[in-house]
């Protein structure tokens, strides 16, 4: 062996070859600073290096940085799904699959309704495990360690077609959900990230209609205290250094460029790491919005934006600026220092040091792939189960499997779960006709099923059996995943705002009804409905969304009393379509949320049952300092049946130096009390959340007169308080 590899050496040193260790670079030594390891690498990088870093991708090949670029993650890594049409896509020329296996959850604004920060930590670590996992393990074709989540928007008007992506209406709950995500995807190491959680949409986005020219109008107050809450707690406290900037602007001003990325986001919060545009920003920059007459001049505004990253083509334009003295490398080495610190915290500037402790996963392919992991599959059941909103209940359920001997199920979205456009491709799924069949064998009844109501098949079942279970609600993307395209008013998707709060299918709940009084409305949906017809007519509703792989299963645990519902909704259901204010309108004191709305609403925002009951003794202050207050609160589960209590806290100022809504969220906790038992829960508000934005002073100021705290079971369930100065 000796011989022969002394006979390749000298052969290669005759061709003038010369075998080489891999090179090293001093921005690989790990015991420099961050900042240091940045500036080294900058230097390293040639402009035309520079300019590819514009890209989604943080790889530079040449310096032994590998390609790694991004990934959707709203409930579940989108590896494929029906935003990739099935997985199909087309790269130089040749149809590619691209449709890989992950685990999908429901979808965000069923996250939302779990009102639960560990089970949002927890979805967001297998997503993070799974990155690593595709990022590492050469299974799949795309491979990215960023992953586009979570959506920190908020649902202001429930006609807003990405309401599914959202975590609800009110900036306080976003944003302990948001860190929660954020947490779980970059993980708990003082120095690694697993990923890198990049938030959508900073600012103000919730009109799809026009959303790639219109202005989003509303005062710095509103900015700093309602739609840029959330993105501020995932920088601050969550520790995410990527957001995507919305196609909208703000005031006027495009938010891809707005002056707020660099004096606010970066310079105020520290956001140093990842800005990007929205897809195809760029180019709406100069037709949509008119900002620029060129693409040349519009790519040279966003890099002096500080905006990092271009999600269309750019490189062409970014030359010609360059050319043209519109751009500087210096522009450009500020725009992508926050990529380059990303790349970092993902260990991919560390060369062969592999000091980064998630590099191995993946790499052992004898292990089972995550998604396969029968705890991951709990994981989503049980969080599934979460998030299932219990929104009327006259003692129809649980079901009673003594009397209950045959039932009916019926509806589209009985037998079928719809992936939404953001969704991935779940190995195996459990429908909701599934987990019931599988949970009615064990008691020996009998189910029988139908999609509708042709010829009156639906009416008949219905009317042979005990007890009828109704799976209707709207389709997530339009039944064809295509843009603008929902042919259905009251359906909605990105691209394509709601026209409609009415349930198309209400009619067939009549019918049903008439057929048997004994029905259950699964409403599978992303987004409130007008159901007053339901709500005042059948005994039970329950809400559920699309896309979880174990809704099937996770809904029979609840229909059957396995697990007791504690879901809440996350925005204010109205009664009628007329009571919104208009849709452009995002000042939200003229009417809308639960803050400043006036009427009376279908289901208030934090409103969901359960089988059991909670009473609410008397709070007290535990603790009060500069930094918190602290107020302890005894629940007792007064029913007999073990149960979760979401119990909120909503602060009302009596005597306000400045103007406030009618009543805030300040604190909440989703806490388990044994039935009979009582719990003493302790509810935590910032002393920072007892302040207003000055726009003078340019500062939150604290409020100073005597405050209400409101705890209760809803928004318009307050079952105790107690005033602090």
């Amino acid at each position: 062996m000796k011989r022969k590899y002394l006979s390749i050496l000298f052969a290669l040193c005759v061709l003038g070859i010369m075998p080489t260790q891999a090179q090293t670079y001093d921005f690989q030594d790990t015991q420099l600073s961050d900042e240091k390891r940045i500036d080294l690498l900058l230097n390293e990088l040639t402009l035309d290096e520079k300019i590819s870093l514009l890209s989604t991708n943080l790889g530079v090949p040449r310096l032994g940085i590998p390609s790694r670029g991004t990934y959707e993650g709203l409930h579940g890594l989108a590896l494929g799904g029906p935003a990739a049409m099935n997985g199909k896509k087309e790269v130089d020329g040749k149809q590619v699959n691209d449709d890989v296996p992950t685990t999908i959850f429901p979808q965000a604004y069923g996250l939302g309704c779990t009102w639960d920060r560990g089970a949002i930590r927890q979805v967001a670590e297998v997503e993070a495990e799974e990155a690593r996992y595709y990022a590492q393990s050469g299974k799949a074709r795309r491979v990215g360690l960023i992953v586009y989540a979570p959506n920190a928007d908020l649902a202001r008007d429930p006609r807003w077609g990405r309401t599914e992506e959202s975590y609800g209406e009110d900036p306080y709950l976003t944003a302990q959900l948001s860190v929660a995500m954020v947490r779980g995807l970059q993980g708990d190491h003082p120095r690694y990230w697993k990923t890198a959680a990049l938030m959508k949409h900073f600012l103000a986005n919730s009109n799809e209609d026009g959303r790639d020219s219109t202005s989003s109008n509303f005062d710095e107050r509103l900015f700093r205290e309602y739609y840029a809450y959330p993105f501020y707690k995932g920088i601050t406290e969550g520790g995410s250094r990527a957001f995507m900037a919305a196609y909208n602007a703000w005031n006027g001003t495009p938010m891809c460029i707005h002056p707020c990325l660099a004096q606010v986001a970066r310079q105020e919060w520290g956001n140093d790491g990842i800005i990007c545009t929205d897809g195809g920003g760029l180019r709406l920059l100069v037709n949509a919005h008119h900002a620029f007459p060129t693409l040349t001049e519009g790519a040279a505004a966003v890099v002096k934006a500080t905006t990092g990253q271009f999600l269309d083509q750019y490189r062409p334009y970014v030359e010609e600026a360059l050319q043209k003295g519109l751009l500087t490398e210096a522009d450009i080495d500020r725009a992508i220092r926050g990529n380059i610190k990303v790349a970092l915290k993902l260990g991919l500037l560390d060369g062969d040091a592999h000091a980064c402790p998630y590099d191995a996963i993946g790499t052992d392919t004898t292990a089972v792939p995550p998604y396969q992991n029968e705890g991951v599959v709990q994981i989503v059941r049980e969080v599934t189960a979460k998030s299932v909103v219990l929104l009327k209940n006259e003692r129809l359920l649980p079901v009673n499997t003594q009397t209950v001997k045959r039932i009916a199920v019926i509806g589209p979205y009985a037998d079928k779960i719809v992936q939404d456009w953001y969704s991935g491709t779940p190995e195996r799924e459990v429908t909701i006709l599934e987990g019931i069949r599988e949970e009615a064998a064990r008691h020996g009844i009998e189910v029988t099923y139908i999609p509708d109501n042709r010829m009156g098949q639906a009416e008949a079942l219905a009317r042979e059996a005990d007890l009828a279970v109704v799976c209707t609600g709207n389709h997530p993307f339009g039944t064809r995943p295509d843009w603008f395209f929902c042919p259905v008013p009251s359906d909605g998707r990105e691209a394509v705002d709601r026209k409609s709060l009415q349930l198309p299918d209400e009619d067939l709940l009549r019918q049903i009804h008439r057929a048997n009084p004994n029905t259950v409305l699964v409403l599978v949906s992303s987004f409130p409905y007008a159901i007053n017809w339901s709500q005042e007519h059948l005994p039970a509703i329950v809400h559920i969304t699309h896309c979880s792989q174990e809704q099937g299963h996770a809904l029979a645990d609840v229909l059957f009393g396995h697990y007791n519902p504690a879901g809440r909704t996350t925005q204010t259901w109205v009664t009628d379509i007329t009571q919104l204010p208009p849709m452009m309108d995002y000042d939200i004191r003229h009417g809308r949320t639960y803050m400043y709305y006036q009427g009376k609403p279908l289901y208030p925002f934090g409103h969901g049952l359960s089988y059991t009951t909670f009473g609410y003794g008397q709070p007290s202050i535990v603790k009060a300092d500069k930094e918190v207050l602290q107020v302890s609160v005894p629940i007792t589960n007064t029913g007999g049946i073990d149960g979760e209590e979401v119990v909120q806290l909503y602060v009302h100022y009596l005597s306000p130096v400045a103007e406030h809504p009618e009543q805030q969220l300040r604190a909440f906790d989703r806490v388990p009390i044994a039935a009979g038992q009582t719990r003493e829960v302790t509810l935590t508000i910032d002393r920072a959340d007892l302040s207003y934005w000055d726009a003078d002073r340019h500062a939150f100021v604290p409020e100073t007169g005597p405050v209400e705290l409101r705890i209760g079971a809803s928004s318009a369930d307050i079952r105790c308080t107690c005033v602090v100065e």
